[in-house]
């Protein structure tokens, strides 16, 4: 595994939680300009796509356990760098918690039982959804999200236009899910904010690994059987076929 790989795949996630997660703890709700369920959702989507275009072409910007998992799964990724990529994304989440909570701890009336953009259900859900419908969003988020990644990278896709079309898709997704879990799709955002939260985030953690482990399988699983061939633009590694890597699988 090149090292270069990894330390790409920390810094990724770490914009994507300190861009994300920073804009639920930071600005969603700051005083008559917040941004609002939709600025955070953007926030999101935004952070995917703009480290799509840095460093797509030196990890494939995965920044997600569970897109690393998926695209092994869907055959786009070897089996034996998955660990590798897992721990430098869950660094990387954990470090912009950190830096997140030194900023925001400098605000007057700073709170971390109010969340910190924790995941959770049931009494820590911000719609109070319960634990199975929590895990069915999760599961179902994150297995349409492999599916959109799988496809935009397809190396029969529109080229060039993958990091959009992930982004994007990263935004609806948390328009539909923030309502319910505050949304993870992603174990190593999870594990960040919940490190610092601890008691209910540590307690709920685990289904924000199992729920988005188990779509990511499933949309690998899917897309492979759907498409064509295995073949992609990038993710990660090189393609089997069709034209040579030129965007990133997030």
């Amino acid at each position: 595994m090149d090292l270069r790989k990894c330390v790409a795949e920390a810094i990724g996630t770490f914009w994507l939680t300190f861009g994300g997660c920073g804009s639920a703890v930071i600005a969603a709700a700051f005083p008559e300009v917040g941004i609002g369920l939709l600025g955070v959702s953007l926030a999101f989507g935004l952070s995917v796509l703009t480290m799509a275009y840095a460093i797509g072409h030196v990890s494939g910007c995965h920044l997600n356990p569970a897109v690393t998992v998926g695209l092994a799964a869907g055959g786009r990724f070897p089996a034996k760098d998955v660990v590798p990529y897992v721990v430098a994304q869950v660094i990387g989440a954990v470090i912009a918690a950190a830096v997140l909570y030194a900023i925001a701890s400098g605000a007057p009336g700073f709170d971390l039982a109010k969340g910190f953009a924790a995941n959770g259900y049931g009494d820590h859900s911000p719609g109070k959804y319960t634990l199975f419908s929590g895990l069915l969003a999760e599961i179902v988020l994150t297995m349409m999200f492999l599916f959109i990644i799988m496809g935009s990278t397809h190396g029969k896709a529109p080229v060039g236009f993958a990091p959009i079309a992930i982004g994007l898709g990263l935004t609806l997704i948390h328009l539909v899910g923030i309502p319910i879990t505050n949304t993870s799709v992603n174990p190593a955002r999870s594990t960040g904010p919940a490190l610092f939260v601890g008691g209910w985030a540590l307690a709920q953690l685990w289904m924000f690994w199992v729920a988005p482990l188990i779509g990511g399988v499933l949309g690998g699983i899917l897309y492979r059987w759907l498409s064509e061939e295995p073949s992609a633009q990038v993710t990660g590694i090189e393609p089997t076929g069709g034209r040579p890597p030129i965007r990133p699988a997030t």
